[in-house]
């Protein structure tokens, strides 16, 4: 069977759970010994599809402030589906940009609000930290700026 087309969404989700507290890695995407915001990403992808389409070029850590190209969201569009940020779902994929003129630099998968949860929540990893499951708060509403869900999922 074609994995692509057999990925729910509530499997997205359970595979990017499976990250949380793998350490952050700047360039990573092994579960359980390191990975960043891409290599989270990278990794659901194996997940979910088996190979990546194409090996992740190098990257600083500031890459996304000196080098004025939309390089993660060019990615994005190349091998995600683009979808407007009102449809946003669990398991799609969410891009973020730091301030409003810089290039979009973080990203994580959006997952299921909990009971009680007064806001949605997303798995991500980000600098200092680990993989996570967080809030969707002020902060990083601000900060949303595009969304996508992987190739192949059904509900």
């Amino acid at each position: 069977m074609d994995r692509a087309n057999s990925a729910s969404r509530g499997a997205i989700v359970s595979s990017a759970r499976d990250w949380i507290g793998t350490p952050y890695r700047h360039q990573a995407s092994l579960k359980g010994r390191g990975c960043d915001c891409l290599g989270l990403v990278r990794g659901v992808w194996r997940a979910l599809h088996g190979a990546e389409p194409e090996a992740a070029p190098a990257y600083r850590a500031d890459w996304a402030e000196t080098g004025g190209r939309e390089t993660l969201l060019e990615a994005a569009r190349w091998h995600l589906v683009e979808i407007d940020l009102s449809q946003a779902r669990p398991g799609d994929v969410l891009l973020f940009r730091m301030t409003p003129e810089a290039c979009i630099k973080h990203c994580a998968i959006l997952s299921e609000a909990r009971p009680g949860d007064p806001e949605r929540r997303m798995i991500h990893a980000y600098w200092g930290r680990a993989v996570v499951e967080s809030w969707i708060g002020p902060w990083w509403r601000r900060r949303l700026a595009h969304a996508f869900s992987f190739p192949g999922v059904s509900d």
